[in-house]
């Protein structure tokens, strides 16, 4: 009877587990897919990069706080330093950069810009980094994406119809590159063995470089605290908690308990995810070119992630700091 109770209870704690995972899996996938209509709505009446370093200085600094709860010690003066510059790859030149682009595109098609940043690692990795060749799969995949993004830019022209700007097109592209960039640097970087440590400095750090940026920018004489929204701040408060704090920590928990496969996935989801979310909540209208290149790009994503599974140590590695 024994072992027939405890071999009732194994599967019992394996489907608990499996709900977990799942349960985390969902809210990457929507918190994180909701970030970018979070922040085209934050940034109604608050200048991108003063809501960008508000969003990770306070995101930082909770998570900081949970991880000394924990135990955790203080990072070292070097861990700072290789945490800043993978905050400014990531969250000033990457995060910050899709705020500011959002001024002028929607947030659709920031979200399928940015959902090529597994293109870009995997070229800049090639030519630079490894310098391995990818597989013929994942090669197929990397010409899919750059065919999804000349289906992007054909025929929009720039209009408000297309509703992507040339210089909003760019600097998403840029702010791809440098989140690219961020990712296969953090791979090398002196970071702290507590993940939620590390997450917490990277956000402290880059969210520091933010508030900088925006005194450079004039960021600050934009800004007119009698003027910002119940709109504008539920979205900052949204960014905060659900997209840093409950996103990342749910992150963070599947790359130690899930297969790398399963938590990649978010990579073609969030971008699914941001298009519904723009047109059923931020009534953002895409012209024929923008769906299907919607289809190429996710499809050369779902590609990618297929075939880059046998490398599973360096795809977590690379999509550990992908998310917005």
């Amino acid at each position: 009877m024994k072992q027939l109770n405890m071999s009732t209870k194994v599967p019992a704690a394996e489907s608990s587990r499996l709900w977990v995972i799942a349960a985390a899996l969902v809210a990457v996938y929507i918190f994180w897919g909701g970030t970018y209509l979070g922040m085209k709505v934050a940034i109604e009446t608050i200048p991108p990069f003063i809501m960008a370093g508000v969003r990770f200085l306070t995101a930082g600094g909770l998570l900081y706080a949970a991880a000394r709860l924990k135990g955790v010690p203080h990072p070292a003066p070097g861990e700072w330093k290789q945490a800043g510059i993978v905050g400014a790859l990531l969250l000033l030149g990457g995060n910050g950069v899709v705020a500011w682009a959002e001024q002028k595109v929607p947030s659709a098609i920031a979200s399928l810009l940015v959902a090529t940043v597994p293109l870009w690692i995997i070229l800049l990795n090639w030519t630079g980094g490894s310098r391995k060749r990818p597989s013929p799969g994942v090669i197929l995949g990397m010409l899919l994406g750059m065919a999804g993004l000349a289906v992007l830019v054909w025929n929009s022209g720039g209009t408000s119809g297309s509703g992507l700007s040339t210089l909003g097109f760019v600097a998403l592209l840029l702010a791809s590159i440098s989140w690219a960039f961020g990712s296969l640097y953090s791979r090398t970087a002196k970071l702290p063995s507590s993940p939620l440590m590390s997450t917490a400095v990277q956000m402290l750090a880059g969210g520091a470089l933010l508030m900088i940026m925006s005194l450079l920018l004039g960021d600050w004489s934009k800004l007119q605290v009698e003027l910002i929204s119940l709109r504008s701040l539920a979205a900052l408060g949204y960014l905060i908690l659900f997209g840093s704090v409950i996103g990342y920590t749910a992150y963070i928990w599947l790359l130690k308990n899930a297969d790398p496969a399963w938590v990649s996935t978010y990579a073609f989801v969030n971008p699914i995810v941001a298009v519904f979310l723009g047109w059923f909540l931020g009534n953002e209208q895409l012209g024929a070119n923008s769906l299907a290149s919607a289809a190429i790009i996710i499809a050369a994503v779902i590609i990618i992630t297929v075939f880059g599974r046998k490398r599973k140590p360096q795809a977590e590695a690379e999509h550990r700091q992908q998310p917005a």
